[in-house]
């Protein structure tokens, strides 16, 4: 069968999205952590004078909410969570990542919508949005909400908070580097925690690929599974109608034997 064909291409090539996906993931968590850490020094260090009042989020503004869904199809219900926190979000300004989802024009304050192929071939538009949020301090916080690929058996969707940043050391005395600053240090630091939000989506993007594709394998395994079911049944039927044909041959044989006799 022609769609045999078809599924068991689309189940390999699920299965060889979610290697890749899960190394960039990895990669990029790895830059993350780098950045998050060194912004976390600068902020909190001792020996540093900076305008705090700069990057303090606005209280009283809105969220900013990252929504990523998938581009792929034949993924069940992959979206259904992600399109239910969407229709009850009306107060916050949206990012929508994922063609299943912008296909729908329904949602409030949208003030960016791409594929996941358009987020992958240049997030720049983000960025900048990213960088004018922090300077403008527009929101009360950014989040992230989307399936989170833990294990084959384990996608659950989560809803993360990436700004405000929360100190990653326990101790206060630990914020005692030294930092030699040529350049503006305020100017310097919008830059870096600008540059960690994008990195945070990429791990988020990245993430929730592997996530649609195990969804995507999963639900092609089952589908090859029935496809054979069906061949398997057909071919029971086949068997038998052959069985039949071939006993009413021998009994139209028998019946022209005894009629000669």
């Amino acid at each position: 069968m022609k769609i045999k064909s078809v599924v068991k291409v689309m189940n390999f090539y699920s299965l060889l999205r979610v290697d890749s996906s899960k190394k960039k993931a990895e990669k990029y968590f790895g830059y993350e952590q780098a950045v998050r850490e060194f912004i976390d020094n600068i902020l909190n260090n001792k020996n540093l004078i900076l305008d705090k009042k700069m990057i303090k989020m606005n209280e009283r503004g809105r969220e900013l909410n990252i929504y990523i869904a998938n581009d792929l199809g034949f993924c069940g219900s992959f979206n259904s969570n992600i399109n239910e926190v969407l229709r009850q979000d009306k107060d916050s300004d949206k990012i929508i990542i994922g063609k299943k989802i912008i296909q729908n024009k329904s949602f409030d304050n949208v003030m960016l919508s791409m594929s996941k192929d358009e987020y992958f071939e240049g997030s720049g538009q983000i960025n900048k949005i990213m960088f004018d949020s922090i300077k403008d301090k527009k929101y009360k916080s950014i989040n992230l909400i989307y399936n989170h690929y833990y294990n084959v058996s384990r996608i659950e969707r989560v809803k993360r908070q990436i700004l405000p940043l929360e100190k990653t050391k326990n101790k206060k005395d630990e914020y005692n580097d030294d930092f030699a600053v040529e350049g503006n240090i305020n100017s310097i630091l919008l830059n870096i925690i600008a540059l960690y939000l994008g990195y945070e989506i990429k791990v988020a993007v990245e993430n929730s690929y592997a996530s649609e594709n195990i969804m995507r394998q999963m639900i092609t395994k089952e589908s090859l599974k029935k496809i054979d079911e069906i061949e398997e049944e057909k071919q029971r039927k086949e068997r038998k109608e052959k069985q039949i044909k071939s006993l009413k041959k021998q009994l139209d044989n028998i019946n022209k034997m005894n009629l000669n006799k």
